[in-house]
């Protein structure tokens, strides 16, 4: 079954896309928020006739619908005490029957309120939903923090900002594995939208110097035009980063990393990687401690679960936001009553219906 290995690179391939930096990459998979549904249930169907029937596959008795949370968040841990930020918030919403799914990004900025977190010693509070990681993951009495911890506090957040009432899994990762990864499958071939300056690299991949003092980069930059490119690893880890200087900065940034996720999987699946599990196994040995899994089911269950979705059935939609402020200060992004009505659909399962009447919010 070719597919039957899809959701490794949904969690895989996007995450790693997600956030530069160095350091370890988790992904959690557990139930959160505030009325967990009995969706993907921990025990595995049993063969009516064991003796001469083979037992199903691991996560035959998953079903839909399914909410999944994909976030690259930046760990720095080059500078000591610092704390972790979801620089990049996605979502994977698979429709029951599991044939079709729907990535969506949420703003790092947008205002939300968040729960009071006795585990962090947090009390609760509005704030930009980036800081739902860092607040979440103190350790009361420590310097050190705990990533899984600030990612419970994440996804309580988003529940409670959604409607969404669980997710069943969840991908924490950062841009390390994504160079091996592109690069493993001989680079990637994407549409660029719109031209795309970079911040962070020189045309021949080097890191641009900082200048004297700090705060910006200086020298010749790495420049990415419209049409159809050819990305090698850096180029990919560099494209799926910027957002100065774009029109609608992050909201563009988060438009381009979903497009590179779709086009890392169709590279995957026209390679028959999904299909071979020593070709498989040789990319994730790559990516090394990029992929740490804990808790609940596994991601190959949910990838034999999704084994009939196809890249062509991953809908790409961009949610519309604008900045709000207060006394002149910039406080964060809020959606539109249309981005709003979008998480609404997500929640009841109803998100055909509503993007037939709202075209505009998929990504073309």
């Amino acid at each position: 079954m070719r597919n039957r290995k899809l959701l490794w690179w949904i969690v895989g391939a996007l995450a790693v896309v997600l956030l530069g930096g160095g350091g370890i990459a988790l992904a959690v998979t557990h139930k959160s928020g505030n009325n967990p549904q009995k969706t993907a249930s921990s025990s595995a169907v049993t063969a009516s006739t064991p003796s001469t029937s083979p037992a199903p596959s691991a996560g035959a008795d998953i079903q839909g619908p399914l909410d999944l949370v994909l976030l690259g968040v930046d760990t720095r841990v080059t500078i000591p005490d610092w704390e972790p930020h979801s620089d990049t918030i996605m979502l994977l919403h698979v429709e029951a029957g599991l044939r079709k799914a729907y990535l969506y990004s949420l703003p790092r900025d947008l205002r939300v309120t968040m729960p009071a977190f006795a585990k962090a010693g947090f009390g609760g509070g509005t704030y930009k939903l980036t800081e739902a990681m860092s607040r979440g993951s103190r350790v009361p009495g420590s310097k050190k923090t705990n990533v899984p911890q600030g990612y419970e506090l994440l996804t309580r957040t988003i529940s409670a900002y959604t409607g969404i009432k669980q997710f069943q899994a969840g991908a924490i990762l950062n841009f390390g594995g994504l160079e091996n990864l592109v690069d493993q499958l001989g680079g990637i071939d994407m549409v660029v939208d719109e031209k795309v300056k970079s911040h962070h690299r020189e045309p021949d991949g080097t890191f641009r110097p900082l200048v004297p003092g700090g705060g910006d980069y200086s020298g010749p930059q790495a420049v990415y035009l419209p049409g159809k490119r050819h990305f090698v690893g850096w180029q990919a880890i560099d494209y799926a980063r910027q957002r100065y200087g774009l029109p609608n900065g992050d909201y563009d940034r988060t438009r381009h990393q979903r497009q590179i996720v779709r086009t890392i999987l169709g590279k995957a699946l026209d390679q028959g990687l999904a299909a071979d599990p020593q070709k498989l196994q040789n990319v994730i040995t790559a990516l090394g401690q990029m992929l740490v899994y804990v808790g609940g089911r596994t991601p190959l269950e949910y990838a034999y679960a999704l084994r009939n979705l196809q890249p062509s059935a991953l809908t790409l939609v961009g949610l519309p936001g604008n900045g709000v402020g207060s006394g002149g200060s910039y406080k964060g992004e809020a959606l539109t009553a249309e981005g709003k009505g979008f998480l609404t659909a997500v929640a009841k399962d109803q998100i055909a219906p509503y993007l037939a009447k709202h075209p505009d919010l998929v990504n073309k």
